[in-house]
């Protein structure tokens, strides 16, 4: 069974607080301010942060154009709001009254906002609190497996619509379109920016769609998948125009192989090093290792790419309620690449497969 907790992520982040013995945290990444209350904006160039104290005190400072939202969203912290014009660390050192120690995401927080920070209120200490939040995001509470469950559904939907409605002549960049259409309609939005990739560009991993045609005898990758309420699914399969060749099966059946190693590998208490390993001993052992040149996978959550990163020597240590991908693939320059990619959730005993669609070289009639 996977990991569940009744705890919030705000509580949890208390907890740790009360433990380090600082007076506040100051968060200010707007995704760990979406995982710590619910509410999802991005501020832009506008002041945007989460004060937390001990006991049950919280603030969330927002500009007046997300106050709406932001009380709609967050029941867990006091909402305060600022207008353009006005000074928003006003509202910072209310926040942060007599708070003397810290903690901030000295990965997100500017050395402006820092100065700020300091000039503006009683704070004298900063202390990183960035690797804590990571941690607790690490490990997904019911309800966002919950969601990472609804958006691979709506992801494996939307795989089977497109792969049925591929033609020759049709270009990446129109492919890459109709994902995006398919997934509006089921009430979803794009993880990221879509990979359509056919022929030799598909050798080419984060290749960007382009106005090249599907063509006979092309392997077509559909890197895609769909957000539901901010959580990402991730997947990635493959299709050839026309009959494939004894070549195309090959490579397919190779990174099958080691997409399936390194899925049976995972359960809680091994490395993502050994999960990595397990699909990479499968690619060098058909002497194809050279051409498989990045990690096997990568967290998922609020965050498209977030922890963990299965990397391959990675340490981390598996734990149940842990989310990412398995994606193993070959390269071949100037004919093509073939990747297979699924989602996770880490169980006490090996794992549960989020995306399900039909991971078989799928065949576009030429006609």
């Amino acid at each position: 069974m996977s990991s569940v907790t009744t705890t919030t992520p705000l509580e949890d982040l208390r907890a740790w607080l009360g433990r380090h013995n600082l007076d506040a945290v100051y968060v200010t990444k707007p995704v760990s301010i979406a995982y710590l209350t619910g509410f999802h904006a991005e501020p832009y160039e506008r002041l945007m942060a989460l004060a937390v104290r001990p006991g049950d005190r919280a603030t969330l400072i927002v500009p007046a154009l997300e106050q709406e939202k932001a009380g709609r969203h967050s029941d867990q912290a006091e909402v305060v709001s600022w207008r353009d014009g006005e000074d928003a660390y006003t509202l910072v050192r209310t926040a942060l009254e007599g708070c003397v120690e810290v903690g901030v995401e000295k990965e997100h927080l500017s050395l402006l906002a820092a100065e700020m920070l300091l000039a503006r209120t009683a704070a004298r200490e900063m202390v990183d609190v960035s690797p804590e939040i990571r941690r607790l995001r690490r490990i997904k509470h019911q309800a966002e497996l919950d969601k990472l469950a609804r958006a691979a559904a709506i992801t494996d939907a939307v795989t089977e619509e497109v792969i049925n409605r591929l033609r020759p002549s049709q270009t990446e960049l129109e492919v890459s379109v109709l994902i995006g259409s398919a997934i509006g309609e089921q009430g979803a939005t794009l993880s990221f920016e879509s990979l359509v990739q056919s022929g030799p560009n598909s050798a080419l991993p984060h290749m960007r769609p382009t106005s090249r045609k599907l063509t006979a005898g092309d392997l077509v990758l559909l890197d895609f998948g769909a957000a539901f309420d901010g959580y990402h699914a991730d997947t990635t399969r493959m299709a050839v125009v026309g009959e494939p060749s004894a070549r195309h099966k090959e490579i397919h059946t190779i990174v099958l192989a080691a997409h399936d190693a390194a899925i049976a590998a995972v359960r809680a208490g091994t490395t993502t090093g050994a999960v990595d390993a397990a699909a990479r001993q499968v690619i060098e052992a058909a002497g194809m290792g050279d051409r498989f040149f990045h990690r096997v996978g990568h967290g998922l959550g609020l965050e498209a790419h977030e922890d963990p990163s299965l990397d391959p020597g990675s340490a981390t240590v598996l734990e149940a309620g842990m989310v990412f991908t398995i994606e193993p693939g070959i390269y071949i320059p100037g004919w093509g690449g073939v990747r297979i990619e699924d989602d996770v959730v880490v169980e006490r005993s090996g794992c549960r497969v989020l995306t399900k669609a039909d991971r078989s070289l799928r065949v576009i009639p030429e006609r």
